[in-house]
């Protein structure tokens, strides 16, 4: 399994606290500074990840937009597979999408928890890989049933599907079925090492090698108070103060943090800023100059 890709992806995540209206902007705005991907989230109940997806697509022209992720207990795998289908016909290669367990309090609240997240999302996985391929697919499972399903417009070539992974049978399962992992913020490049491990054993069970992406956020923050905000957003998510789980600074500086996780094995590093931040200027800072650091430096 080849997790080592040439080039490192830089991306932002547009957080789903900030309005929906405002995505079309920031999308321009990403797209001209030259920022490689835009990330979604689908979280309970903001915005819609597939609809974001295709507001932001449709408000740009080089931009790739990535939605991290799906949560598999809320949408029947044909219909994700049709809306997923559609948005790659349409923007071809610009959409990176991700499923998950989801959150499981969350997945309880709209009635739709599930007795075992790990065959829910194994025989997700599966057949929506299958019907993304353009194969008619049958499958009866403990929660996926397919009678002779197939896309009459599936993907003109392939879709990427990557899947959330934190725990090592999860990881093990994104190296087997996925053609990526989503690594959730707070993850440090550390962390990056140990999933790879679990990601690249479960690569070990395909029965043909394949390129396997590994996308991680990292909390950031810049501007005069930077250090103080990304304090403050280390708070914020629970997360200890004392691991290597942001980055903040200058564009010199937030690039030189950006290494630390590509030097430990993701190959795109998407940088989460804080829920009320000037989004516009923040994707101009991460796409221009960050960007530009690392590409003087052949990152």
């Amino acid at each position: 399994m080849d997790t080592n890709p040439t080039r490192t992806r830089l991306g932002v995540v547009f957080r789903p606290q900030i309005p929906p209206e405002r995505l079309g902007a920031a999308a321009r705005a990403a797209d001209e500074a030259g920022v490689d991907e835009l990330w979604l989230w689908e979280d309970c109940f903001l915005a819609g990840g597939l609809s974001a997806a295709a507001i932001a697509l449709s408000h740009s022209a080089n931009l790739t937009v990535g939605v991290g992720v799906l949560p598999v207990p809320m949408r029947n795998v044909a219909l994700a597979a049709m809306e997923i289908a559609t948005l790659e016909r349409a923007f071809p290669g610009r959409v990176r999408i991700g499923v998950g367990h989801g959150v499981q309090d969350w997945m309880a609240q709209i009635g739709e928890r599930v007795a075992s997240p790990m065959t829910l999302l194994r025989e997700y996985l599966t057949c929506l890989t299958a019907l993304l391929r353009g194969d008619r697919v049958t499958f009866h499972g403990r929660y996926v049933n397919l009678d002779d399903v197939g896309l009459d417009w599936p993907p003109t070539a392939g879709a990427e599907v990557l899947a959330a992974a934190t725990g090592p049978k999860t990881l093990r399962l994104s190296g087997e079925l996925a053609s990526g992992t989503v690594l959730s913020g707070g993850t440090t490049p550390d962390g990056v090492r140990k999933a790879l491990t679990e990601i690249r054993a479960g690569g070990e069970l395909r029965t043909e090698p394949a390129r396997h992406s590994v996308v991680t956020y990292v909390l950031c923050a810049t501007g005069p108070t930077a250090d103080a905000d990304l304090r403050a957003e280390i708070e914020h998510w629970e997360l200890d103060p004392a691991e290597d789980v942001g980055v903040a600074g200058d564009a010199a500086q937030v690039a030189a943090g950006v290494r630390r996780w590509v030097d430990a094995g993701a190959d795109t590093v998407v940088l989460q800023p804080s829920a009320d931040v000037a989004i516009e200027d923040f994707v101009r800072f991460v796409g221009a100059e960050v960007g530009g650091v690392l590409a003087r430096a052949g990152c």
